[in-house]
């Protein structure tokens, strides 16, 4: 066990800590449980709006899945400069989605599986390069809030999940607010009043617990007992081949221009999702994330996506989520996430084991993520409240850098009048905060401007540039 410091929260397993490998199997279970249906989610709303087949969705289902797991372990273990020796578990991210849809319609999915192969590593790779010059432009007060808004952000996108899913028929039912309420209700409930392997395994209890209630209802049903209701739908399961191995180039290349500059910003906003999480995580130890952790994990991010657009997953991003279950259950060890990325890989060689995990109601997931954002948010003010003095300058930074945030999430039409990319750019509730946060804390003088000395209250310079922003280790 560690102990961390009082700025941090009170971890069961730090960073490098082995628990007994069968509670490490069940707390790697715990975050793939939690992550596996936004990503594979991801493939699934693209090819439908585009009308690929189902074999052709399958695949690429079944491609998201093992680059998730393969950029997972790389993400926990690194190879060479590649990963941040982080728990972060990766996988596909909805930033894509409408770039996808849009650019898969009007080109193809050779232009955009082109575009990531052209932007993934060249975007996120460079920044990473460089990022030791750049880090003093994102202090605390940026990442914190960073990390903040991809919390709130993910909140609307839970509520969805836990009305039954965006377009579902039943959506807002009853027994999808009640399943979500009983994940909800299970996970706080083991978390706040026990110990020991209950309390770190109250996720995926909880979503166990919803699951065999759901499954309860749809066998009800099927036996025409007079109650219950068809929750569950286990079809794609008996369609799904046992094993299926990947076949690179299955939907060409082309290099579209405006595919390209299009994924191109998008890989900026995963880059500042990325920094976010990573600080999301640290922030469980009371530090920010240094130069080699950003850089490994940006490379990882760009690699990966690079590489799994030879064999048509789209790209691979940190997975915020599972950043509140660290922060939730207070369990850190990369090795348990590590072991979260084995699963998914394998998961992505068996369409038979992907198609059975993926019969998790909506609902249920819905309630895991819906408490999962929120602790991604609370995780982003620890970050600040912490390590930011909340003066003046700093609060009005925090004021403009969320009321913008959260104004493109709420209401997006009201940046119809941009141009096409203009509007794809700023519409992003990330890169609109990270932004705004950063030129705010870039040109205003204060104590966590890179530019200008911190100014004494008579007006006289206190201190070095030089000392001004976070440490290079």
């Amino acid at each position: 066990m560690s102990t961390e410091p009082d700025e941090g929260i009170q971890l069961e397993y730090g960073l490098d800590d082995r628990p007994p490998l069968p509670r490490s199997i069940l707390l790697g279970l715990q975050h793939v449980a939690v992550m596996i249906v936004p990503a594979t989610a991801v493939a699934y709303v693209v090819a439908g709006d585009i009308g690929l087949d189902p074999a052709d969705t399958a695949y690429i289902v079944q491609m998201v899945l093992l680059f998730s797991g393969l950029a997972t372990v790389i993400q926990a273990y690194t190879v060479g400069p590649i990963g941040a020796r982080l728990p972060i578990v990766m996988g596909s991210s909805f930033t894509f989605v409408g770039a996808s849809i849009a650019i898969g319609a009007d080109y193809g999915l050779a232009a955009v599986f082109g575009a990531i192969l052209v932007t993934g590593f060249a975007v996120e790779g460079l920044i990473g390069w460089q990022f030791s010059r750049i880090r003093p432009f994102f202090p605390p007060l940026v990442t914190g809030l960073v990390v903040v808004i991809i919390g709130l952000y993910l909140i609307p996108i839970g509520m969805d999940y836990a009305a039954g899913g965006a377009g579902a028929d039943d959506y807002g039912a009853l027994h999808n607010i009640g399943l979500a309420a009983l994940v909800l209700a299970i996970a706080v409930g083991l978390n706040m009043f026990t110990r020991g392997v209950t309390r770190l395994l109250s996720v995926l209890v909880a979503i166990g617990v919803s699951y065999a209630v759901a499954f309860g209802s749809t066998l009800a049903a099927s036996l025409g007992l007079g109650f219950g209701l068809e929750l569950i739908d286990f079809s794609p399961v008996g369609n799904a081949a046992w094993i299926a191995l990947p076949s690179p180039t299955r939907f060409g290349f082309e290099f579209e221009p405006i595919a390209i500059v299009t994924f191109a910003f998008l890989f900026l906003v995963s880059a500042m999702e990325t920094v976010g999480d990573m600080s999301g995580v640290t922030a469980a130890e009371g530090r920010n994330p240094t130069n080699e952790e950003f850089r490994g994990g940006l490379f990882n991010d760009g690699l990966l996506s690079s590489i799994g657009a030879v064999f048509a997953a789209f790209p691979i991003t940190s997975f915020s989520q599972n950043v509140g279950i660290v922060n939730f259950t207070g369990v850190m060890s990369r090795h348990v996430v590590g072991i979260g990325g084995v699963f998914l890989a394998i998961l992505g060689l068996s369409p038979t084991v992907g198609a059975a995990v993926a019969t998790i109601p909506s609902a249920v997931f819905g309630g895991a993520v819906l408490l999962m954002a929120g602790m991604v948010a609370a995780s982003g003010v620890r970050l600040v409240v912490t390590h930011a003095d909340l003066d003046r300058r700093n609060t009005v930074i925090v004021a403009v850098a969320l009321g913008l945030g959260l104004g493109v999430a709420t209401t997006p039409e009201a940046l119809k009048g941009l141009p096409n990319a203009a509007e794809t750019f700023f519409g992003q509730p990330v890169i609109v905060t990270a932004l705004s946060a950063l030129l705010l804390n870039t040109f205003v003088p204060g104590e966590e401007s890179p530019l200008f000395d911190a100014v004494a209250p008579d007006g006289t310079a206190d201190a070095d540039p030089a000392s001004i922003g976070p440490s290079d280790d």
